[in-house]
């Protein structure tokens, strides 16, 4: 792969990271609602994601969901539903929180499973990837599958750089938010809200 093509391909992907899109309002949703530490390993949870998307376009399991309407809608509402337990979630564990009943501090793991769960199980995310990478492909090159891991590769880390900062910031503000319990209240809310919208918005979407 050229250095020229992968340079174009960090810009391209570089400003898709930062449009306003599904991803960024999900990381400043927790940023706002958890604090920084939340944000950012949300983030890298979804970055993660990256990783299975690519490796299917690589090998053409994307173009399965393109061509078959079942296949896309199984997963197309399988995220659906995750994304609506993920609001009721947010509301009950504020719940526990105003009763300190328990610890109810989401563990690292737990945050990063959710980034990365919420990024695999969206197909609109695997047909992206499927457009996107072969136009910055050399075929004549040969090593297509090699050329579309690298791709990937690249992609991966400017959004985990991107989203780092983007947790960081939000989350920033956030950890004020989390001092403030009467305050936290409406921003876990918030959060709730964000869910559902993504969730809804990803059960309504076509291919």
């Amino acid at each position: 792969m050229a250095l020229s093509t992968a340079f174009y391909f960090l810009l391209a992907s570089s400003a898709l990271t930062l449009s306003p899109g599904p991803d960024n309002t999900f990381v400043v949703a927790q940023g706002l609602s958890r604090g920084r530490r939340a944000a950012v390993i949300t983030g890298w949870g979804m970055c993660s994601g990256v990783s299975i998307h690519t490796m299917a376009a690589a090998f053409g399991v994307s173009a399965l969901l393109y061509s078959s309407a079942y296949a896309f809608n199984i997963l197309k509402y399988a995220g659906a539903a995750y994304l609506l337990y993920l609001a009721y979630k947010a509301i009950r564990e504020q719940q526990v929180l105003s009763l300190k009943t328990v610890d109810s501090e989401v563990s690292s793991f737990e945050l990063f499973r959710r980034g990365f769960i919420m990024n695999v199980i969206n197909p609109k995310v695997a047909l992206f990837f499927l457009a996107f990478l072969p136009q910055f492909v050399n075929r004549s090159a040969g090593h297509t599958v090699l050329q579309m891991l690298t791709l990937g590769a690249i992609f991966m880390v400017q959004a985990t750089f991107f989203f780092t900062i983007i947790g960081f910031l939000s989350g920033s503000l956030g950890n004020l938010i989390v001092q403030r319990p009467g305050i936290s209240k409406w921003f876990s809310w918030l959060t709730a809200g964000v869910f559902t919208s993504l969730g809804l918005r990803l059960a309504l979407s076509e291919r």
